[in-house]
């Protein structure tokens, strides 16, 4: 079986939290960003798994293998299982390692040894390697990591590679000279990316799911006996997993002054001596490289162990077995495999991406609002390095915008600021459409009671008039019925008022002069001397409008009537004309005593007055309410009654559209 292919990491949807966490710790940068969801973007994906153990919600996990294992367990042939020697980091619990290797017996294993044994001959073959070719630079290749991340994006580098088998390869080649061919090799390790790196060995499980086994089938320290490892036996190989381990193995040293080997381990370290190494600069160095801070710190380790206690545990398992070894034979079973093939090839597959038109980078720049490079913070947010890598992954198709935590906070910002504007538009047309509401209905209310009075009304009138012309004017009867007259006319205005609030005639439009209006406006009004009043039409740039005259004077001379009443000691009034987005706005300003704060929401409702009883009818701001809504504009009104901060007045705005 074969999990070449097969997409080995991957995203459990519904856990993804957006942090960026993996985008950061991807060496290949193999996570793309959708909808802010990471997926694993199979075919750049080299299998390290930092993904699966930095993510904190369990988002990034990777394939599960052991009922594969099951399956190979039950079919007839010899069962061979092949063991890291990183195993006494993880089972620390297990103070004598021949009951583990009992309980890994106990699962349907026919055979159970250790890797250490292919790490010896791998050893022994990288110190061959370096002492007989002098000259020629080596990447160690026993991290299958590694040599992913090198054949798909430095594939200029794969030559550097070492031609040489890693310990679990080696191992399986060990067991088929041993066994035959006819066997299933299981390896079980620390490592993800040995689920696809070879055929050779038909099944790889990792440790945590190795003790998911042990859970499942109820295999225990108790329920086993101590055996031994099946030959042949590890040696100093047993030391690989931890930092060094190659070096120390193979007698190498790194010695600052003697040395010409590099160890770099973990994400960060091992991309920049590959980089070093590809630019030139380490021009007399080999690289032993790891993709993790040593195996034992793998993505097929239980997650809670920490990296200098588990080195303590395998030294302290590579002490007790090199101390119990029996020396002469493991020569002998040296000598007996050293004539292996160990040979290993590797293939440059050019995945590398891209490099993205700079000024498509600009342009997402600009568009995240980084216009300048002190804008490019490289807070790493994103889980990029810099900001220009953010935009790079952006137009390649890996990355999105929202991203960028800076970007994204502006951006929320911004829209916290758009609500509140639109949450006060909706407010201001909720009351606009509440006093439409009220307006209509009291306009259709309005209508019917004038229909109604207006033919009694006109007989009462006639009849009073007549009645008034009969009598003497010298009789008593001729004041009382004066008094009807007066009174019975006024009542025929507030019908009148009441007809003109509530009509639904359509406006007569005409071109209309606005400067001219306002001024003859001004003419139908009595103004007491004691009031300076000004027309301002400086602001407008174009002075004539589609409106309805009549009705338009009607509206100025109420509002510069009530104006007049409100500064019974004298002031001023200012009429401004202006215009704004295909709008003539009139202002009505004056300097009077103002109107209080509760009168401001009913000052347009028919018959409601400031003014003392028989002063007003309360019908003139709700005509001219009537007749600004009719040519489909806005009338608005500011006051302010702070006395104490010298500022009173009111001020009437009328937005009319300059073509109806």
């Amino acid at each position: 079986m074969s999990n070449r292919g097969r997409d080995l990491v991957y995203t459990v949807k519904n856990r993804c939290r957006v942090c960026y966490t993996c985008v950061r710790e991807c060496p290949a940068k193999a996570i793309k960003i959708i909808n802010g969801q990471a997926e694993v973007l199979n075919e750049r994906c080299i299998v390290c798994g930092n993904c699966t153990k930095v993510c904190s919600q369990g988002a990034k996990v990777y394939l599960n293998t052991v009922d594969r294992v099951y399956s190979l367990l039950k079919n007839g042939r010899k069962n061979v299982a092949i063991v890291a020697p990183s195993f006494p980091a993880e089972f620390k619990e297990i103070s004598n390692y021949k009951i583990f290797v009992s309980m890994v017996r106990s699962i349907g294993f026919d055979v159970v040894s250790e890797v250490a044994f292919g790490a010896d001959l791998v050893a022994k073959k990288y110190r061959e390697l370096i002492d007989n070719e002098a000259g020629k630079l080596y990447i160690s290749s026993d991290c299958p990591a590694v040599v992913s991340y090198i054949e798909h994006y430095h594939s200029a580098l794969v030559k550097d590679l070492a031609p040489i088998a890693s310990p679990m390869v080696a191992m399986s080649r060990v067991m088929k000279r041993k066994y035959g061919d006819d066997i299933n090799i299981i390896f079980i390790g620390p490592c993800v990316a040995k689920k696809a790196e070879t055929n050779e060995v038909d099944e790889m499980i990792t440790f945590t799911e190795l003790r998911d086994v042990f859970e499942e089938k109820a295999i225990t320290q108790k329920t086993v006996q101590p055996t031994e490892f099946d030959p042949p036996l590890g040696g100093k190989g047993a030391i690989f997993p931890v930092s060094r381990g190659l070096l120390q193995t193979a007698g190498i040293t790194d010695d600052v002054f003697d040395g010409n080997i590099i160890v770099a381990e973990g994400r960060n370290n091992f991309q920049e001596a590959i980089k070093e190494f590809e630019d030139g600069l380490l021009r007399s160095q080999h690289l032993e490289l790891l993709s993790c801070d040593g195996c034992i710190m793998g993505p097929g380790m239980s997650s809670k162990g920490k990296h200098y206690t588990r080195r303590i545990l395998v030294n302290n398992y590579v002490q007790k077995k090199i101390n119990s070894l029996n020396q002469k034979d493991w020569e002998k079973e040296i000598d007996k495999y050293i004539d292996i093939n160990l040979e290993a090839k590797f293939k440059p597959k050019h995945k590398s991406l891209k490099f993205p038109d700079w000024k498509e980078v600009e342009k997402v720049l600009e568009s995240m609002g980084k216009t300048d490079p002190k804008d490019h913070l490289n807070c790493g947010a994103c889980g990029y390095e810099s900001c220009e890598e953010h935009a790079m992954a952006i137009v390649q198709g890996l990355a999105e915008n929202e991203m960028c935590l800076p970007y994204t906070i502006e951006k929320l910002h911004n829209s916290v600021n758009e609500l509140a504007v639109t949450n006060e538009k909706l407010s201001s047309i909720k009351q606009a459409l509440k006093q439409s509401e009220k307006m209509a209905s009291m306009g259709q209310l309005s209508a019917g009671i004038a229909h109604e009075l207006n033919n009694p009304l006109g007989v009462v009138v006639m009849y009073a008039n007549i009645l008034l012309d009969e009598a003497p004017k010298d009789s008593p009867i001729h004041k009382d019925l004066k008094l009807i007259v007066d009174q019975t006319n006024r009542c025929k205005k507030i019908v009148g008022g009441l007809l003109n609030f509530a009509r639904k005639n359509q406006v007569n439009s005409e071109k209309i002069n606005v400067v001219n209006l306002a001024e003859q406006s001004l003419q139908a009004v009595v103004i007491p001397k004691e009031i300076n009043v000004k027309v301002d039409s400086e602001q407008i740039t174009d002075a004539y409008a589609m409106i309805d005259h009549e009705q338009m004077t009607q509206v100025l001379t109420n509002l510069i009537k009530n104006a007049i009443d409100a500064m019974p000691d004298g002031g001023n009034i200012d009429v401004k004309l202006e215009e704004e987005n295909d709008h003539v706005i009139f202002k009505v300003k004056d300097t009077g005593v103002g109107i209080e704060k509760e009168a401001l929401d009913k000052i347009f409702e028919p018959f409601y007055t400031t003014k003392g009883i028989g002063e007003g009818t309360g019908l003139g701001l709700a005509t001219a309410y009537g007749i600004v809504k009719m040519h489909k504009g806005k009338i608005t009104v500011f006051s302010n009654t702070d006395e104490k901060e010298g500022q009173t007045g009111t001020e009437f705005r009328i937005s009319i559209p300059r073509y109806q």
